[in-house]
């Protein structure tokens, strides 16, 4: 679902919602610079899931230049009260790279940090 820019408020944050290997998955959507065509040098982070199809990428800044992760499908963009994210607790041993979770209706949904999908695959 994309939404017009001017419906979100200070209280929201703009969530790009994706999915690998069927698992739908969000980062915030500030991290991407845009969504590409994925090529085969690009990261597959094996923690989210075996990709199904693995033809996009999400492109975004690290400090070494553009990182690229390989997903199976765009869900599109839309804002989410600050208030319904929650961050994970340590003790609950993810991944570094999952920084938080989002209850959409029913479903929970992983929250991921984009630059530290390329830290937990040893490229920086």
């Amino acid at each position: 679902m994309i939404y017009d820019d001017h419906s979100s408020t200070v209280n929201d944050v703009d969530v790009l919602f994706f999915e690998v290997g069927g698992v739908l998955y969000g980062t915030d959507a500030q991290q991407v610079l845009r969504i590409d065509r994925s090529h085969p040098d690009d990261i597959e982070v094996p923690g989210l899931g075996p990709l199904k199809r693995g033809g996009r990428a999400l492109v975004f800044d690290t400090p070494e230049g553009e990182g690229h992760l390989k997903v199976d499908a765009i869900r599109g963009v839309r804002p989410v009260p600050i208030m319904d994210l929650r961050r994970l607790p340590v003790v609950a041993g993810a991944a570094p790279y999952a920084v938080g979770v989002f209850l959409d209706q029913e479903r929970p949904v992983m929250l991921i940090d984009l630059v530290e999908t390329l830290n937990a695959q040893g490229r920086h």
